[in-house]
């Protein structure tokens, strides 16, 4: 009896992924693709499930010379379109799909989505200054030429220059998109994207 009940605990702590032929409906993978990313992703998380931490953790071993936790949080949060703490397989390969394969204007609302800390949608200079500050602590101290402690808030106020364009103090997605279809630099690096895989 004791067997049976540990297997039955064990396969509802389990999440179970969506079926292969309605994830190739969803994403732009292929099927090997898919495959490939699920093996990873179940080798990184046997329970098919990823919270928070586990997520700052991995996350966290791309930036060892500086402090991810923070812009992890953020990610972490993009990439959990349910709301409900913890990243599956499908909310994981959605997201990717859309940042490597989507259109230009689906990486411009996920951006969006990650920069609206509350999903309110607008952008506030609070919400875009968490933001950078915690792309700064990733890229550690260690940058070369070092930067100085104002740099988040000079990049808020660029941003903000760029982005508001009727001067009411909050970014909206309409002001987003317009403006970075307009700036050649943020297009080209919108491209890149493309190549990654």
């Amino acid at each position: 009896a004791d067997g049976s009940d540990a297997e039955l605990e064990l396969s509802a702590v389990r999440h179970q992924p969506e079926g292969l032929e309605r994830l190739l409906a969803r994403t732009k993978f292929t099927k090997k693709e898919l495959q490939s990313l699920y093996r990873g992703f179940k080798s990184e998380c046997p329970s098919g499930l990823v919270d928070e931490e586990t997520f700052k953790l991995i996350y966290s071993q791309f930036f060892p010379q500086g402090d991810a936790s923070t812009y992890a949080h953020f990610l972490f949060d993009a990439f959990d379109a349910d709301r409900n703490g913890a990243l599956c397989f499908q909310d994981f390969v959605i997201g990717l799909s859309m940042l490597l394969r989507g259109t230009v204007h689906q990486k411009l609302k996920w951006a969006f989505n990650l920069y609206d800390i509350n999903k309110d949608g607008y952008i506030t200079k609070e919400e875009m200054l968490e933001i950078m500050k915690s792309i700064y602590d990733m890229m550690g101290r260690c940058t070369h030429p070092a930067l100085p402690e104002s740099a988040p808030a000079q990049h808020v106020e660029l941003f903000f220059q760029k982005m508001d364009r009727n001067g009411d103090g909050v970014v909206t997605f309409e002001e987003f998109l317009e403006t970075c279809q307009k700036d050649e630099d943020i297009m080209s690096s919108m491209q890149i994207f493309e190549n990654v895989i």
